[in-house]
């Protein structure tokens, strides 16, 4: 199971240290979820997920302002009571003196954000949901084409980052040669990147190791990028018949989400950079609601209805 470091959150959010006392040192979150313990704070825990980052906002701050100070010490013991990993103060609200207390005694640190509950939970959310997503590394390519991820896959010198070299040259940007790294952000998105070891670097064979940020500036390279489209490189199979009209899409699974996979067949004078250019143009128009394959289809049939018709008149 992966996890983030509090610390990291702490540093990402700009989060102020309430209790600096606690060491959080140790404190890992696995849980892209967070929690504001609202039904908690009125006694309720038969469902609380107390692993998670739990966050109070001017609701439950002003809920518990109404407490008696001795029923607010009932309260606030049973919540830190759960070990929770750190408690996140919203809007710069302060924490009440028996919440410092009882935080100090069960070793919880007490953060504080300026910003408002809605936002920092959206942001906060949002980015452990990267950080924690599932992922694996795939051998292959990943380029920009037109804000487009095309992620190029094929065997070993069958001519990958050549093709990434040459997609550079015409505009493009890279994020990952070799080895991309993919995370499962949501059922239907899929992140790419680099390690960190080998990002910006190409290798192509006969020639070594360029860099390709150095070579070509920064605006040819590219953290991280969406996986949109899967290009298959492979040898031409005289024996193989391949798509031509592209009505069928075929898929590939990655991490449980389909992504739209094209086998691409290789032979002397096809220009790759240009072909995997009009792959990604082709992809956009058919997400904005345009087939061309389709488009032909329709034509042809038509015709056909057509001649039908006039013979029969």
């Amino acid at each position: 199971m992966f996890s983030v470091e509090l610390r990291d959150i702490i540093e990402k959010f700009q989060l102020i240290n309430l209790t600096p006392e606690i060491s959080f040192e140790h404190i890992k979150i696995t849980h892209s979820d967070i929690n504001r313990p609202a039904l908690q704070l009125a006694g309720f825990y038969d469902y609380f997920d107390s692993e998670r980052v739990q966050v109070i906002g001017k609701v439950e701050h002003t809920y518990l302002s109404k407490m008696e100070v001795s029923f607010r010490n009932q309260v606030l013991e049973a919540l830190f009571c759960f070990k929770i990993p750190c408690l996140i103060l919203c809007r710069e609200l302060d924490p009440f003196p028996e919440m410092l207390f009882y935080a100090r005694k069960n070793g919880v640190p007490i953060l504080q954000s300026a910003e408002t509950t809605s936002s920092f939970m959206a942001e906060l959310i949002r980015w452990l949901r990267v950080e924690l997503a599932p992922r694996i590394s795939v051998h292959g390519v990943l380029v920009d084409i037109y804000g487009e991820g095309i992620l190029i896959m094929g065997e070993s010198g069958i001519g990958k980052s050549e093709t990434a070299l040459e997609l550079i040259k015409r505009g493009h940007r890279l994020v990952a040669d070799d080895v991309v790294e993919i995370k499962r952000v949501s059922a239907q998105t899929l992140l790419g990147s680099s390690p960190e070891v080998i990002r910006h670097f190409i290798e192509l064979r006969g020639i070594g190791i360029i860099d390709v940020k150095e070579l070509f500036g920064v605006e040819s390279v590219k953290d991280q990028q969406t996986i949109d489209l899967v290009i298959k490189l492979e040898l031409w199979d005289p024996s193989k018949e391949y798509d031509r009209l592209g009505l069928n899409e075929e898929y590939m699974e990655i991490l449980g989400n389909r992504v739209v996979c094209h086998s691409l067949p290789i032979r002397p004078g096809r220009n790759l950079a240009i072909i995997a250019e009009s792959a990604a143009i082709n992809h956009r128009q058919k997400q904005m609601g345009y087939n061309a394959a389709q488009e032909l289809n329709d034509r042809v049939m038509g015709n056909i209805q057509k001649k039908r018709n006039q013979r029969k008149n």
